[in-house]
């Protein structure tokens, strides 16, 4: 069987690489991803390990190459995905990615610095400029004699002093000028008033053009101060209050001529700087280019190189230090390309001898191997959620992939809300190729998207089913005539004009000729949408339905057990396990199935008034009694069904005892060496060390227990009895639980329709309740609300509550009959595809 139906198998090897060639090969390794290594130094810390001060350094870059992604995220620059997967760098070309990055860093700290440096001390510039310009129209001196009179105190520019009071006062005027954060004008001053006693003038008036706060980053708009006072001692409270408000003062020239000197000075400056600023932006811009055509490649190469070294830190040397050792997992299938890879890594390192891989016999379960493709893959992580299969036991998947869709079909039957999801899932297949698709950051979204064929094959399945039931939106259409004549069953009837008045439902009966003419040609009848009876007769059908396609479901179960037992050579369990549980199963529930079938087949509508109840009979059968009231189905029914449950009760010690005695007789034939029973077809066991098939793994543990349980020799005969036990009572109270447990598909089915039928009664039919006008005015917003509700409720909150009770039915009721799910994956050492994101 493909490795689909069964995992691959998996044997123990051993990887003899020459110290040389060991980091060209185990990259070759890497890029093809075949092997799963196993670490040999358990107990060895990860600082003692031989290759620690590489993987040290390869940290040292990762940091270096963080710090570089910083600076370009902070330039407003993006880093685009490697645009080739390179291979592993070799020492030398290490040695120089690492001194590349390393002075591209160390250029990028000094230009950034410089740059910053630059921007403070021009913003220091600015500043210092609009506060002489802002104080120059404070302390401006008067206008030139001749000149009409300014008016006194109708302008906010007016001096603060005039010139022509200095003459008479004793003492000297000074000034305080400066900015400060708008936040803290209030504040600072209200301080100032009350800490110099009104001795003092301050002006504050708003800087013309904001400028970014240094501690902060934001462009703020700063407010600049001018502030006179007489004395030296109020001058030393102004400046630490100043300081302690942070406020940037600058040095206020007294004379007019010296604050013209200042600003022309400035003036140069600013120009000066401005003109290194752009020089040193230009040059960064040209480091950040570099950066971003290198990074990304550095990233991946030095990823791939850290992902070498600890796969090499998880080998052992031997005695002569020139050769490491490494145990992997390896698929049978894939000897010869490690083979290849091996030789091709031995070739790119220059070594003369070449590398090999070796394989070793063990008695430990191999991981599991199941091969998956874009559409397998969400099928199989279903099952994966449940368990990973154990070493090469049947894998369910393949059937999930029609059986999964169908259930959740039965649930979720409906063309118009199947259609809607098989057309969603239809353009996540078509579209699946675009990266806005695969790179979404939503979980949900990446859910979904991974499911599209899951998704796909529902929404099929569900138009199937919705023909069958023949409901669409929750209303029948019809493909066919109906095979129901309304006419017929009025001209061979006496129904009046009073007779109709007074009865406004009205019975078709098919044993009337020509009023029912056949079964419909697909699915149910579209005339059943209109009965009053519709609800009885799809809960009979879809119970009826329910049951027999939870039997067969388990049964199938049941059967692909036969796939184990043979494979591990089982064959005993055949005879005591399948053959018990299948004699269980058919002659209760089996028997169940026959009832429905023989009661369809038989009764017809002329006789189906005196029809018996099969309920009443399964009931009678575990009885053992008759019920005179329910007629038989056939002529020695009561015989039969107590034949078939004494079988049933029988087959119950055989499934309990079978198993343990049959072990403990072989083994008890083994230790006196003896001829050891086998059961028919069984062949007999292997001895430790020889090979079953061409697996090196199948030892004597493997054959005995089929990769479930190594040590199974050493358990006892009680530890046998009581798993075998649990097994019994789970089986048999199993399939009881498990066929009521199906019922759910007729529930859920129900359920799905009644809420379908009420929103469309409740929403859609108030549209069309007026064929005027204003009914199509009310139709736009009513249809509206009728998609909304329909996508919420009916396609997401059902769907989800049909998917999840499929995965139930799967998991509980079918999985268990065959599936222990106790295994392991097999993780290969690759090197990730995204390396770069």
């Amino acid at each position: 069987m493909g490795s689909l139906f069964r995992s691959e198998e998996v044997c123990l090897a051993q990887l003899f690489l020459q110290s040389a060639s060991a980091y060209s090969c185990v990259s070759e390794l890497g890029e093809r991803g075949l092997l799963e290594f196993r670490d040999l130094n358990p107990k060895v810390s990860a600082f003692q390990r031989r290759f620690v001060g590489e993987v040290r350094r390869c940290e040292e870059m990762e940091k270096t190459f963080t710090f570089l992604q910083q600076e370009l995220r902070d330039a407003g620059r993006v880093l685009g995905p490697c645009p080739e997967s390179p291979r592993a760098p070799l020492a030398r070309e290490a040695l120089r990615v690492q001194e590349q990055s390393e002075q591209l860093a160390q250029e990028l700290r000094e230009v950034s610095r410089n740059r910053a440096s630059l921007r403070g001390r021009l913003r220091e510039l600015r500043q210092y400029l609009h506060v002489l310009r802002e104080g120059q129209r404070f302390t401006s001196l008067p206008a030139p004699l001749g000149s009409p009179p300014r008016p006194r105190a109708l302008s906010d520019r007016e001096p603060i002093l005039d010139p022509s009071l200095h003459q008479h006062l004793d003492r000297k005027i000074n000034f305080v000028a400066g900015v400060i954060h708008p936040w803290r004008v209030s504040a600072f001053e209200r301080l100032l008033w009350r800490a110099c006693r009104g001795y003092l003038v301050a002006s504050f008036v708003e800087m013309p053009e904001p400028m970014e706060d240094p501690a902060t980053g934001e462009s703020i708009t700063w407010v600049i101060f001018l502030i006179s006072y007489w004395g030296e001692q109020i001058g030393q409270k102004i400046r630490k209050i100043s300081d302690c408000f942070h406020c940037h003062v600058y040095p206020y020239p007294e004379s007019e001529a010296s604050r013209a000197d200042t600003m022309s000075g400035l003036h140069s400056q600013i120009q000066d700087l401005s003109v290194v600023l752009e020089e040193t932006e230009q040059y960064l811009a040209q480091v950040l280019d570099k950066v971003v055509l290198a990074l990304p490649t550095w990233r991946v190469q030095v990823q791939k190189m850290k992902a070498i070294y600890l796969v090499l830190n998880q080998c052992s040397f031997d005695v002569t230090e020139k050769c490491l050792i490494a145990e992997v997992w390896c698929p049978v299938r894939d000897l010869t390309q490690v083979q290849d890879a091996l030789r091709q890594g031995s070739y790119k390192s220059g070594s003369s001898v070449e590398c090999f891989v070796q394989r070793i016999p063990t008695s430990e379960s191999p991981p599991t191997l199941i091969r998956t493709n874009k559409f397998t893959a969400g099928f199989q992580s279903i099952v994966d959620a449940y368990g990973v299969a154990s070493y090469q036991e049947v894998n369910p998947a393949p059937y999930a992939i029609i059986t999964f869709p169908f259930i959740f079909a039965i649930m979720f039957g409906d063309v118009g809300h199947g259609l809607l999801m098989f057309l969603f899932a239809l353009w996540m297949v078509l579209y699946e190729n675009s990266p806005s698709l695969r790179q979404a950051s939503n979980e949900i979204w990446l859910t979904f998207f991974e499911g599209r064929y899951l998704i796909l094959l529902m929404g099929a399945f569900s138009i199937y089913t919705g023909f069958i039931y023949n409901e669409c939106f929750s209303k029948a259409t019809v493909i066919f005539p109906s095979a129901w004549s309304v006419a017929t069953m009025a001209n061979h009837s006496s129904w009046s004009s009073d007779y109709l008045a007074t009865h406004p439902s009205l019975t078709l009966d098919p044993n009337v000729t020509g009023v029912f003419q056949g079964p419909y040609p697909f699915g149910i009848d579209p005339i059943w949408s209109l009965a009053t009876n519709h609800l009885n007769f799809l809960n009979s059908f879809k119970m009826k339905m329910s049951v027999v396609l939870g039997i067969v479901h388990m049964g199938f179960g049941v059967m692909l057990g036969i796939f184990n037992h043979v494979h591990f050579r089982q064959r005993h369990r055949l005879v005591l396990e399948f053959l018990p549980e299948m004699v269980f199963l058919l002659a209760l529930f089996g028997y169940l199935v026959f009832l429905i079938f023989y009661k369809w087949i038989k009764f017809s509508a002329a006789d189906s008034m005196v029809a018996p109840s099969i309920l009443i009979h399964f009931i009678d059968m575990f009885l053992f009694t008759s019920n005179a009231g329910n007629l038989p189905l056939y002529r020695g029914q009561v015989p039969v069904q107590t034949a078939l449950v004494v079988l049933a009760l029988a087959s119950v010690p055989v499934l309990l005892l079978g198993t343990p005695l049959y072990l403990c007789c072989r083994r008890r034939a083994q230790r006196t060496g003896g001829p050891a029973p086998a059961a028919v077809g069984e062949q007999e066991p292997l001895l430790e060390g020889q090979e079953a098939g061409n697996s090196v793994n199948a030892t004597k543990e493997d054959v005995e227990s089929g990769g479930h349980s190594p040590d199974a020799e050493h358990l006892d005969f009680a530890e046998i009895f009581m798993h075998q036990a649990i097994h019994t009572i789970e089986y048999c109270l199993g399939c009881v639980s498990n066929t009521a447990s199906y019922l759910r598909l007729w529930a859920l089915s129900l359920a799905h329709a009644q809420l379908s039928e009420v929103l469309w009664t409740m929403v859609m039919r108030n549209g069309f309740v007026r064929l005027s006008y204003v009914g199509g005015v009310v139709l736009v917003p009513v249809f509206a609300a009728f998609a909304v509700l329909t996508v919420a409720i009916l396609l997401v909150m059902e769907g989800l509550s049909a998917f999840l009770h499929a995965l139930r039915l799967h998991w509980v009721e079918f999985q268990n009959k065959f599936y222990v799910g106790a295994g392991y994956k097999l993780c290969p050492f690759a090197f990730a595809p995204d390396a770069s994101e």
